[in-house]
């Protein structure tokens, strides 16, 4: 996770990141995982950091930089907990995100400046249980009513609901018409008609919880729609692909995570008469993780570099997403093998990389839609 081609700007940016999980992500990733309990406490102590700004304009609050910063923050902190990071990714590269491209200055002032501080916490309650990538079938509607919109219906499997602040709904304001017939709402915690289920029980991101929102009824003032009407989530679509690449960041900070724990077990565990990292198979194995995980880190820095750039750089999203979610899946599931029965027990770091890396492969596009946009980037 070195690159000759970092600024010094952003080589000392990853090295204090670096530190901070180290000191107080790392040693308590475990515990929180096994708790199902998120430390929200991370959040103001990032935003008086001036990280949850990260490549956000320093004019709505935010503290500059670029896609490379988020895409090496991303990665530090999925090597300290990949269940923190998601709670982070959803709260700015989704929620504050969306704010920032589409938001007025009235709503940025409002929900953006404290989200960027760590005040607020936002979620993207976009999932039903008959919506993912099919976003025709999106069933929560809002309707117009004066100067307020109703919103009826159900999110499902959305990520920080437990306790954001700052909910960015999708709903359908013009039936049938599918992508173009929906817009973005900010619904606010406590608004009358808006529940909160308990949190969903899940394989991992154990410290990530996620819940079901149910909106009955909810009216929302017509100030706090994003964007223009049945515009918002095709606007969204365009703005918000920087997840790609967080979830790629997410792929080699895991992955590289469990190649650490993985050859300091293999450093350590004596079989035969000496360390087992000197048999031949598992130093071929640590080298075959390292080496795909550089080439997965290579993907996502091009890609994080086109963004900064002004390129084009959807096609290059897409791979970098593809291959670094695959590939930390199988770099988890060979550094779980050679950590053997200890890495089995419910205690160890392995089993919980292990659990975590899979999600990467589901979410911000499954493997088969991220070869089906490169597919057609090829003209094929």
């Amino acid at each position: 996770m070195n690159d000759a081609l970092l600024t010094d700007d952003q080589r000392q940016f990853r090295d204090a990141v670096r530190v901070f999980v180290e000191r107080e992500i790392t040693p308590h990733a475990t515990r929180w995982d096994l708790a199902e309990t998120y430390p929200l406490e991370l959040f103001p102590q990032l935003g008086k950091l001036g990280w949850l700004g990260t490549a956000f304009p320093e004019g709505v609050g935010g503290a500059g930089g670029g896609a490379v910063h988020y895409a090496l923050m991303c990665a530090e902190l999925a090597r300290g907990s990949a269940a923190v990071a998601l709670g982070i990714y959803v709260h700015t590269a989704l929620a504050a995100a969306a704010l920032l491209h589409l938001g007025d200055e009235a709503q940025q002032r409002r929900f953006l400046a404290p989200m960027l501080r760590g005040e607020k916490i936002g979620c993207w309650a976009y999932a039903e249980a008959g919506a993912g990538a099919d976003v025709s079938t999106v069933a929560t509607r809002a309707r117009r009513e004066g100067e307020e919109y109703v919103l009826d219906g159900a999110k499902l499997y959305i990520t920080n609901a437990p306790f954001a602040d700052v909910m960015v709904v999708v709903a359908a304001s013009a039936p049938g018409q599918g992508m173009k017939g929906l817009s973005l709402f900010i619904v606010e915690r406590g608004t009358p008609g808006v529940a909160v289920g308990a949190p969903i029980r899940k394989l991992g991101m154990g410290a990530s919880p996620m819940a079901e929102i149910v909106f009955d009824g909810c009216r929302v003032p017509a100030a706090n729609r994003l964007g223009a009407e049945n515009q918002g989530f095709l606007r969204a679509l365009k703005v918000l692909s920087l997840g790609r690449v967080a979830s790629a960041a997410f792929g080699v900070g895991l992955g590289q995570a469990a190649l650490d724990a993985a050859a300091a077990y293999a450093r350590e565990r004596v079989q035969f008469g000496q360390a087992i990292a000197k048999h031949q198979f598992v130093r071929f194995t640590l080298a075959e993780i390292a080496t795909r995980l550089e080439a997965a880190w290579q993907l996502t820095l091009h890609a994080a570099r086109l963004i900064d750039a002004g390129s084009p750089f959807d096609r290059e999203a897409s791979m970098a997403k593809l291959f670094a979610s695959e590939t930390c899946t199988w770099a988890c599931e060979r550094a779980l093998h050679l950590s053997g029965a200890q890495g089995y027990m419910r205690e160890s770091p392995a089993q919980r990389f292990y659990r975590d890396c899979k999600v990467l492969e589901l979410g911000e596009g499954t493997s088969e839609i991220q070869r089906e946009m490169i597919a057609r980037s090829l003209g094929i």
